[in-house]
């Protein structure tokens, strides 16, 4: 996110985005706010219930099993949720990451730079803090390095909802931006580092659900609109298909969602009627599938992961003795910060640029703070590390809660007291004195 400084020539950092890019986002913001605020819900939900007279039903529900054994598809409630609905999520995922690269402003090398950096660095000092950590603890405890490292968009989202912070647009993009690059890498590092067996064969075969989903979109225009047939009606079938095949060979299914969202194209081509030719096949699946996975696939997998039976306040302290649950708060908290702050920060001095004037260095360490706020894919790779039930996986949970709690907490303390400042951006932003619908800052850096 480096552009040359209005005046001075010099390059800046988080600058302000297009006035498309900030549409959007702003959209993408309202839309995951909601999802946040069920998430949360949910997860409180869940807490509720298992430590309450009636928990052995919340464990009895999510323990059940049901399914077709001799397709590996033999799966609890709860396995349903983390493995099947969140392909949903890491499908929006893949789809909103190839968006932004590649008709999104992230698509310059130049405003990429700073939040793939981020990202990186948001995931490598929090899986290093763990390990040195739990380095004594033996290599059980070591298998859950990677549970700090993915932040939360929809839970940070609802942060900044329930702060009512005017966050500038550039903070926003920075923070959505490096949400979902942190969890694609997330997805790699699943596939990569747990996944124990891969049965070649299932592998081999899911790859042709994929190509033939792959060739239908490339041909929706022609082929869909031509027949007056819904996209979803053909492409979800495949988009099963291509999950099952993933599940049975044994990489953790919701890559196959990751990878089905980069197979979808994001801008029309020129004899489909190019960009002014209305919503593409893109725009259709996302508006289709967010509300989906915002009002339902997340929550539920929330509702079923976030149960752990606390066992009071002595329960509590004592799950925050094991080195695995100071591990990822210290990763969470501490972590996530300093290893975005420290890439942001480099990379700033080696290109020789400045941070947007509109911000200061305590705007960049509040979001970076607010990074912290792990819980979705943290959970997803709590439940790949440690068995279900084990002493290990109720204490990560607890930290993965804790850490999220303490992240949000410290965030809005920080991103609370610039809410004045933010105010003034919000309104040099939002100012529209020719009153054509486009905000007069944007025109003067371009519409597009």
């Amino acid at each position: 996110m480096t552009n040359p400084a209005p005046g001075n020539g010099k390059k800046t950092i988080l600058s302000r985005g297009s006035y498309p890019e900030y549409v959007r986002l702003s959209d993408l913001m309202r839309k995951e706010t909601v999802g946040g605020i069920m998430l949360l819900i949910a997860a409180v939900a869940a807490l509720i219930w298992a430590n309450s007279p009636a928990a052995d039903s919340y464990f009895a529900i999510r323990d059940f099993k049901i399914g077709y054994e001799p397709w590996h598809l033999d799966l609890s409630i709860g396995k349903w949720a983390s493995d099947g609905l969140l392909a949903i999520f890491f499908f929006l995922t893949g789809l909103e990451l190839k968006r932004e690269f590649v008709a999104g402003d992230l698509r310059s090398p130049s405003r990429a730079i700073v939040p793939i950096a981020a990202a990186f660095g948001g995931v490598a000092v929090p899986a290093l803090i763990y390990v040195i950590v739990n380095l004594a603890a033996g290599p059980e405890a070591l298998r859950g390095w990677a549970i700090p490292t993915a932040t939360d968009i929809a839970f940070a989202v609802a942060v900044l909802a329930v702060i009512s912070s005017h966050l500038p647009s550039a903070l926003r993009i920075f923070i959505l931006t490096l949400a979902v690059v942190d969890d694609l890498i997330a997805i790699a590092i699943i596939a990569f580092f747990y996944t124990e067996e891969v049965h070649v064969p299932f592998l081999l075969l899911m790859f042709v659900p994929l190509a033939l989903f792959a060739f239908l979109t490339q041909k929706y225009a022609k082929f869909f609109a031509k027949n007056h047939i819904a996209a979803w009606v053909i492409l979800l079938p495949l988009g099963i298909i291509t999950w099952g095949l993933m599940h049975s060979s044994g990489v953790h299914a919701t890559v196959a969602g990751v990878l089905l969202g980069f197979m979808v194209p994001v801008l029309r081509s020129k004899k489909d009627g190019g960009p002014d030719a209305g919503p593409g096949l893109a725009e259709q699946l996302e508006h289709r599938f967010r509300p989906l996975s915002t009002g339902f696939a997340v929550p539920v997998f929330a509702f079923f992961s976030a149960g752990v039976a606390l066992g009071g306040w002595d329960g509590f302290g004592a799950s925050l003795t094991d080195t695995v649950a100071l591990g990822i708060i210290l990763g969470l908290f501490v972590g996530k910060p300093i290893g975005i702050m420290l890439t942001t920060w480099t990379l700033t001095k080696l290109s020789k640029a400045n941070l947007d004037p509109t911000l200061k260095w305590i705007d960049v360490f509040g979001i970076a703070i607010l990074a912290g706020v792990g819980f979705t894919v943290s959970l997803l790779v709590n439940d790949l590390s440690f068995a279900l039930g084990s002493e290990h996986h109720d204490h990560a949970k607890v930290a993965v809660l804790t850490g999220s709690l303490v992240s949000a907490l410290a965030a809005t303390v920080i991103l609370r007291a610039r809410n004045r400042h933010y105010r003034k951006v919000e309104e040099i932003e939002t100012a529209d004195t020719d009153q054509d619908g486009i905000p007069d800052v944007f025109e003067g850096e371009g519409r597009s």
